[in-house]
């Protein structure tokens, strides 16, 4: 018998109904011979509720009680399901964060998993019980609740599942994959049928939401495959697991292509090229807590430098704002903003051993009169800056211009589904 970690997300136990049929999936998976430990969130907008009613009374709520009103939503969702598992004949049996010792750091809202304390499931599990385990929560040294943030059960289920030994940490969301690009964008994007834990890092990161950053994260350090399944449907999702080069006969080019619209750039010009120009341009940006994404640097003949970063569009009026205070201390001769702009992404493992991708993904943009802004580039991905206008255009044409449109082909990643998101990437 092995054991397998569900976790289910708020659109999936959003109503009793929906609630009572996840607890029949997790029926027969446990009918097949599995023990299982199950992590949920709060029911669907609960979260968000909590949130406003903490803001009704506090503009800016403490944070250590803020943690206190949000870990109600999971503690809900726990007992429910519980419930509907006995209904249905299934020993279970469900807990906090604080009762299963989720041990955390003491930062609220955004906390961290330091420890898992598993003697109590193992002890339930070896009682023929299902474990039901609030998500997105935990305790830290002192006994505070404490949230992991948002996406938070997704890490919960892969920490449990690298504590535990799990064969699999099963991810049910509201998608039945991981998918070449967004479905919405590309009518014929396909799902992928497996990931290495680099791309689907890459891919989260480039916009992809099917998957929490800090989740895949987890995993590829602990080493715990993740497989992103649908809880209204059944099929084999996409797998994200290590080691999957060595197993692949041909290695594909591109996996997928992602995108993200939430970018915005700021360029300050005619600074003099001097040793420590980036500092004292980025320094009081990054004082701010504001990160920033891609960077270019172009040195002009008369020995000044145009330097332009990119950072989140929410970001975009007070990260200028900081520009333009300091822009005369800088020497330079202007500051322009543009947060009208987008980041399209290639994302594939066979770019380390095929040559010519940059120039192809260049090409593909410049048949479609895309001009491209910035680029930047690591082993296994590409990205550049275009005008918002051109997003869609770009990523069919990229999408159509590296073979993602072909039809799925078991065990053939060229042909299959390759990464870019969810159906709303």
């Amino acid at each position: 018998m092995s054991l397998i970690v569900q976790k289910f997300g708020g659109t999936s136990v959003g109503s009793v109904d929906r609630i009572e049929h996840i607890a029949a999936r997790i029926g027969n998976t446990r009918e097949r011979g599995d023990d299982v430990v199950v992590v949920v969130s709060a029911m669907g907008g609960e979260t968000d509720r909590l949130i406003r009613l903490a803001q009704g009374i506090q503009e800016h709520p403490d944070p250590r009680e803020l943690d206190v009103l949000l870990s109600t939503g999971e503690q809900v969702t726990i007992a429910l399901l519980a419930m509907a598992l006995q209904a249905n004949g299934c020993i279970a049996r469900s807990y906090t964060g604080h009762q299963v010792h989720i041990r955390t750091d003491s930062v609220h809202t955004r906390a961290r998993i330091v420890h898992i304390d598993d003697q109590r499931i193992r002890a339930d599990l070896e009682a023929g019980r299902v474990v039901v385990v609030a998500g997105f929560q935990g305790v830290d040294e002192g006994g505070n609740i404490t949230t992991l943030g948002r996406g938070g059960s997704d890490t919960t289920a892969v920490a449990l599942a690298a504590a535990l030994g799990a064969r699999e940490c099963q991810i049910h969301t509201d998608v039945d994959g991981v998918y070449t690009t967004d479905p919405r964008v590309v009518p014929e994007a396909r799902r992928l049928e497996v990931l290495t834990f680099e791309e689907m890092l890459e891919l989260a990161s480039l916009g992809a939401k099917v998957l929490q950053i800090r989740s895949v994260e987890f995993a590829s350090k602990y080493g715990v495959p993740l497989r992103v399944l649908s809880s209204f449907e059944d099929g084999p999702g996409t797998l994200i697991a290590p080691d999957l080069e060595d197993n692949r006969m041909e290695q594909p080019l591109i996996s997928g292509v992602a995108f993200n619209r939430d970018e915005a750039k700021i360029t300050v010009m005619g600074v003099q090229d001097r040793p420590g120009v980036a500092f004292s341009i980025l320094g009081p940006v990054a004082d701010e807590n504001i990160e920033v994404d891609m960077i270019v640097q172009n040195t002009g003949a008369d020995g000044t430098t145009d330097f332009t970063f990119t950072v989140h569009r929410n970001d975009f009026a007070r990260t200028l704002q900081i520009v333009e205070e300091r822009r005369l201390q800088w020497g330079a001769s202007g500051v322009t903003g543009d947060d009208r702009i987008v980041k399209i992404s290639l994302v594939g493992v066979g770019m380390r051993s095929h040559a010519g991708i940059a120039s192809r993904m260049f090409r593909a943009l410049a048949a479609e009169s895309i001009n491209i802004q910035m680029i930047s580039t690591s082993e296994i991905k590409i990205s550049v800056v275009v005008e918002e206008k051109y997003l869609e255009l770009g990523v069919r044409a990229l999408h159509t211009a590296f073979g993602l449109d072909g039809n799925v082909v078991a065990g053939d990643r060229s042909q299959s589904p390759g990464g870019s998101g969810r159906r709303g990437s």
